[in-house]
């Protein structure tokens, strides 16, 4: 297009909201009534454009599209859309989207009111000073009560929804006046055209034919093609080959203005060299300052991640090089495992952002994973004064030497009907939590739990959803760390210690933790040709064993008449040799039995 746009006719705006309450299929229409995409290459979640997001559902990575749209004002306005995931363990990206524009749609579902998330994500939309319209979604659904849910948008988020706009994003009902709502409610972007270029990057990616590609909100100046660029951050400078806009394919512009959102390749070899949050400028004339950036994600969650077959090391590292480029709140370092060789100790921002980055590892880069227990980083307090940080349990120091052990806490918000409360305390009893606040907004109970995040990212979501029949909607934040209770405890197997099943248990609960991993690798291992103890300790101390049972050959079968001593005497020279060995002989353990024996129900 060319030409400025004039920044009045510019609006910035994302679609925030809980998980399933619309949001993909939201922007699907208004991508489809504004012609943005020819009718016969419309699909459903046509933003979510991987596999995975497709199969599961949930959108992942944030995503972009410029739609142009004449307004019944006779102005045809250029609206950029920022497609935002509702998963909490993918807050990053929505934070990181909320920061590149000036508004929000708050879709909620009409028939199910607000969820955890939809708080937590609004809440960073509040943060981000942006004005908010509410959109109440699926009124066309028999349980569909849009005044109730208004109500509970004023009582438990504070903002006012009288004039929410009501519609059905599956029959497009309503969606010419969301597109209205985001024309007049929607503040336009503000920015001096004239001024040094001052550019915020908020997402790069890899794409095997262009490159490193990035994308840019600008805020003051001009970005054109063929000028030279300097990331301030990492003071790399680059000539840009090629601006475009997303719609939602690449569509080559000559320059992009203030207030516009788009994407330009620039030979940049590596996604490392693209920061998120950095400030572009021009080479020349350089910005005053730098933009504040985004906070650096904290990964709360390590797991390691190994290749089944050692010679898969390389190409595991090319991998994971090329997915932490394109997600900048995964990161990795190298380790090493007596059981299972080279690999990566991964960091996450949750359990769903763990499971979603293996299933790429494996699908896009064609590798076969194990995933060690994932634990999350202690603080280690030793006696001489020093404070140590364990991502690994394995890595864990002698006892003698530590003062004593902190863990991170999490402060959970829970949304709950009334009718499952009881067993929602109960479980985040069971996980030591402490209760701090219980509210209710109409007949929803809004607990507020104090809970170590260890406890939490072994299965917690899963047992949540499964004692409340997928009513609960649950969000957390990291509030510090305390003080508690905490040992290693060793799974040894034949007498050997498998460092990848090691894990950080409370005391309190370390022998049942301990049965319960001992049985259920009883019945992972294959039986050998001799006996084979099961064992979790506490330093020396055994808490738990199970023994597998020797399989038997019969030796006596070539037996037939004489004395009994005979057979006694085959028996007992077969006994000698299974001890034998039992000292020298090696014990399998599947990969399945790795990942079988982590999925443990606490």
């Amino acid at each position: 297009m060319p030409g400025m746009t004039d920044l009045a006719h510019i609006r910035n705006f994302s679609i925030v909201a809980h998980i399933d309450h619309g949001k993909s299929t939201l922007a699907d229409r208004l991508i489809q009534m504004t012609g943005t995409v020819a009718e016969r290459d419309m699909k459903d979640q046509l933003l979510d454009s991987m596999d995975i997001e497709r199969e599961r559902g949930i959108t992942i990575k944030a995503n972009t599209v410029r739609i142009e749209y004449p307004a019944k004002d006779g102005q045809t306005y250029i609206l950029n859309l920022i497609d935002t995931p509702g998963h909490v363990d993918f807050a990053y990206e929505v934070s990181r989207s909320m920061r590149a524009v000036e508004g929000s749609l708050l879709v909620v579902d009409a028939s199910q009111g607000v969820e955890a998330q939809t708080l937590a994500n609004v809440y960073q939309a509040i943060d981000a000073g942006h004005e908010i319209v509410p959109v109440l979604n699926k009124i066309d659904l028999p349980a569909a009560d849009p005044d109730r849910v208004k109500e509970q948008i004023e009582d438990v988020i504070g903002l006012d929804a009288q004039d929410a706009v009501l519609i059905s994003a599956k029959s497009g009902y309503g969606i010419p006046d969301v597109l209205e709502a985001i024309v007049h409610r929607l503040p336009p972007p503000k920015g001096d055209a004239e001024a040094p270029l001052k550019a915020m990057l908020v997402d790069s990616w890899y794409d095997p034919y262009l490159g490193v590609v990035v994308m840019v909100r600008v805020i003051d100046g001009r970005l054109r093609k063929g000028d030279r660029i300097r990331m301030m951050q990492t003071g790399a400078v680059y000539g840009v080959d090629r601006l475009a806009v997303l719609k939602p394919a690449m569509v080559d512009i000559a320059e992009l203005g203030p207030g516009e959102i788009g994407v330009l390749t620039a030979s940049i070899k590596q996604v490392r060299d693209t920061r998120v949050g950095d400030t572009i400028t021009h080479e020349r004339r350089q910005a005053a300052a730098a933009l504040p950036g985004f906070k650096p994600s904290v990964p709360v969650v390590f797991c390691g991640l190994f290749p089944v077959d050692a010679a898969d090391f390389e190409a595991l590292r090319d991998a994971i090089e090329k997915l932490a480029l394109n997600d900048a709140s995964f990161t990795a370092e190298m380790e090493t495992s007596a059981a299972l060789g080279f690999g990566f100790r991964c960091g996450f921002l949750g359990l769903l952002h763990l499971e979603v980055v293996r299933e790429r590892l494996e699908r896009e880069f064609d590798l076969d994973l194990i995933t060690t227990a994932p634990s999350v980083v202690y603080r280690l307090h030793m006696k001489d004064g020093t404070m140590k940080e364990l991502h690994n349990p394995a890595d864990m120091p002698d006892p003698t030497y530590i003062d004593h052990i902190e863990e991170p806490r999490i402060k959970a918000t829970i949304l709950v009907p009334d009718s499952y409360l009881g067993d929602v305390l109960k479980l985040c009893q069971d996980r030591r939590g402490i209760q701090l606040n219980l509210t209710y907004a109409g007949n929803r109970a809004m607990v507020e739990y104090d809970l170590p995040l260890n406890e939490v990212v072994f299965d917690f979501y899963d047992r949540l959803k499964s004692v409340t029949k997928g009513y609960a909607s649950f969000d957390y934040q990291i509030t510090g760390y305390r003080e508690d209770n905490l040992v290693k405890m060793t799974i040894l197997v034949n007498g050997e210690p498998v460092d990848a099943l090691s894990m950080m248990v409370h005391r309190d609960r370390a022998e049942m933790r301990g049965r319960a991993m001992c049985e259920k690798l009883k019945e992972l291992i294959p039986r050998h040709m001799f006996q084979i103890p099961i064992q979790a300790a506490i330093g020396g101390k055994v808490i738990a064993r199970e023994t597998i049972s020797a399989l038997r050959k019969d030796v006596t079968a070539k037996c037939y008449g004489g004395d009994v001593t005979r057979k006694k005497k085959l028996l007992e020279k077969q006994k000698e040799g299974k001890k034998k060995m039992r000292q020298f002989g090696k014990v399998e353990i599947p990969q399945t039995a790795f990942i079988q024996a982590l999925k443990m129900d606490a």
